[in-house]
């Protein structure tokens, strides 16, 4: 579906009616211009970088749409992973409001779910007033759609805690459960219509929604397991839920973890014998000896998925345990793929200690008043793992901590960069501050 979105008219708003014609000629539509860069306006002849600033803002708050999945028909066996958001305090909600007032709060909640929902791949089953019901691995199955089901539920919770009803932020309770279902079958006619859903699994997820807190999100076991250490959860112990026979054992979901590596994430301490690798484990080896001589060495393992290039990482880091070194560790994640430089903001966040949104903000506040004050000899720089030199203090903080997405970060009136320029001096920082360090960072992928 084509996003519907009259260039002329949006540039003539902008007041950068002047670069309507290079929009003509490279032949820029709605779905073109809602994934334009920076590198792409350069490309169209705009010098600017006010200009290029001001586009990139207009094009981020354009309305996405969400084209619908493709849905075969008939219904099917498979594994869900279902969730239940619901509004907290809704009933109370629609006592304060005026009928037309919570209209609008509930369209914007209807709103933010479906975004954030379609970001993970989700698919919205149902809106029923103030709840949604959601689907994860249907119609799309992912290998990963428990791990989805968990980060949406935390985006929505953040998400939905910043929109205001007039009389103070919303809140939302969320369930999560995984199981075997019969999916697919339609139901109903006309506006009424609805894919049916069998099994125990969307009435266990609706149940733990009940006893969600406000802003909070409750998994059963099943979702547990498949979450391994990808995120910090609180054991609550059994409760016993309406309808089944047996108490069930529920965790609340606190935030991501902190754990470096998806690999050591699912799964247990203990590895299985690596065995038919000997080969791979050689050469990697003779490449550190040679790296330990003074020659510098790159290796780069490359193989479809679960052939066991993590497991090969691995085994490498047990033999080199006796050994001196410094190992530094970066990954990507494909639930950032429109961040380029997430590894290393998330290994500037971990190295700092932030784990929430909230700590994040306090963090780069903290490291924005220090590094305004030029600092002393043996004191330290933005934050706790990072340091700057004096050469230069004065000009690589902002342009390294306007990299982190941080309303606090954005509000500071920062010196301007240009974009090739803020990327050159984050590159220069990081690896200035490495090679200073006597002590990895902590976190990331070779």
């Amino acid at each position: 579906m084509e996003a519907r979105v009259d260039i002329a008219g949006w540039l003539r708003r902008l007041g950068l009616e002047q670069y309507e014609p290079a929009f003509r000629e490279n032949d820029i539509d709605g779905d073109v211009l809602l994934s334009l860069t920076a590198a792409d306006l350069r490309d169209l002849g705009i010098a600017s970088v006010g200009h290029r600033r001001r586009l990139l803002d207009a094009i981020k708050a354009l309305p996405r749409v969400v084209a619908a999945p493709k849905i075969e028909t008939g219904a099917e066996r498979r594994q869900l992973t279902v969730m239940f958001c619901d509004l907290a305090g809704s009933t109370a909600l629609s006592s304060r409001l005026d009928l037309e007032d919570l209209r609008d709060v509930l369209a914007a909640y209807h709103k933010a779910v479906a975004e954030v929902v379609a970001r993970f791949d989700g698919y919205v089953a149902k809106f029923m007033g103030d709840g949604v019901l959601i689907y994860f691995g249907y119609p799309q199955a992912h290998e990963d759609d428990a791990e989805r089901a968990a980060r949406a539920g935390l985006a929505l919770v953040e998400r939905i805690g910043r929109l205001q009803s007039g009389s103070g932020a919303l809140a939302s309770r969320i369930g999560i459960a995984t199981g075997l279902v019969v999916v697919g079958d339609l139901i109903g006619t006309g506006d009424a219509q609805e894919r049916g859903i069998v099994g125990e699994t969307p009435n266990l997820a609706a149940r733990l929604q009940e006893m969600a807190p406000a802003n909070g999100m409750i998994i059963a076991e099943a979702t547990r397991r498949l979450l391994g250490n990808l995120f910090e959860c609180r054991d609550l112990g059994p409760a016993e839920v309406k309808g089944l026979d047996a108490p069930v054992s529920v965790w609340q979901v606190l935030r991501p973890g902190t754990v470096g590596s998806r690999f050591e994430a699912l799964r247990s301490a203990a590895l299985s014998p690596l065995v038919g690798r000997d080969a791979e484990i050689e050469l990697l080896l003779r490449r550190w000896e040679r790296a330990k001589e003074g020659e510098g060495q790159i290796v780069l393992i490359s193989g479809e998925p679960g052939i066991g290039k993590s497991r090969l990482t691995a085994a490498l880091q047990e033999r080199l345990a006796g050994e001196p070194h410094i190992r530094l560790r970066y990954f990507c994640s494909p639930h950032h793929h429109d961040s380029a430089l997430y590894p290393f903001i998330a290994q500037l966040e971990h190295a700092a200690g932030c784990r929430t949104r909230r700590e994040r903000h306090v963090c780069c506040a903290t490291s924005i008043k220090r590094s305004r004050t030029p600092p002393q000899a043996g004191t330290r720089g933005p934050s706790r793992g990072c340091r700057q030199s004096k050469a230069s203090s004065g000009r690589m903080s902002p342009s390294l901590w306007t990299r982190l997405d941080a309303p606090t970060v954005r509000e500071m009136p920062w010196p301007k960069f240009s974009p090739h320029s803020a990327t050159g001096n984050t590159w220069e920082y990081t690896a200035s501050s490495r090679s200073r360090s006597t002590t990895p960072l902590g976190r990331s992928k070779s």
